[in-house]
């Protein structure tokens, strides 16, 4: 099983990323995946939720998945297909001179990730917003004062006689 491997080795990397870019979150990881990689996908599901327990910055990261087709080049013909449904001979010209081109990798593609400076600005943001909910409520308090006011005036004026 190198599912284990390639997640352990996944997360290092993520982990050294992660010093040298200040990041304090990953949100999600997106891999690109050949389909003849090798990598059963359910096992490495399970071994990266076993992962990124262990590593605080990946704690909560989602893994996205995707898989990559395996293509094949023919020396014989300069022509490309499909690696699984034809395989080594080349449907064209029969040809075994052929080699895989794409299919057999396992590549970071996408990292979602806050920064240190992210949550400054996110910090910033909330007490700006808590700044402009307290100057709401403040004004709503005066407001309501001014409502106050003006009904007990109205409340307590003589009616006119006429």
């Amino acid at each position: 099983m190198h599912e284990m491997g390639i997640v352990l080795h996944l997360a290092k990397t993520l982990d050294e990323l992660a010093e040298e870019q200040h990041i304090t979150k990953i949100g999600s990881v997106t891999l690109e995946i050949g389909e003849v990689s090798g990598i059963m996908t359910d096992l490495f599901t399970d071994c990266w939720d076993y992962f990124k327990s262990r590593h605080p910055v990946l704690s909560d990261s989602e893994l996205r998945l995707e898989t990559i087709p395996a293509v094949t080049y023919c020396a014989g013909c300069s022509g490309t297909y499909e690696t699984l449904r034809y395989g080594k001979e080349c449907p064209y010209c029969h040809s075994a001179e052929t080699w895989l081109v794409q299919g057999d990798q396992c590549i970071i593609k996408e990292i979602e990730a806050e920064t240190e400076e992210d949550e400054a600005e996110a910090e910033d943001e909330t007490a700006s917003e808590a700044e402009t909910e307290s100057d709401a409520e403040i004004t709503s308090e005066v407001e309501t004062d001014a409502e106050t006011a003006f009904d007990s005036e109205t409340a307590s004026a003589p009616e006119d006689e006429s």
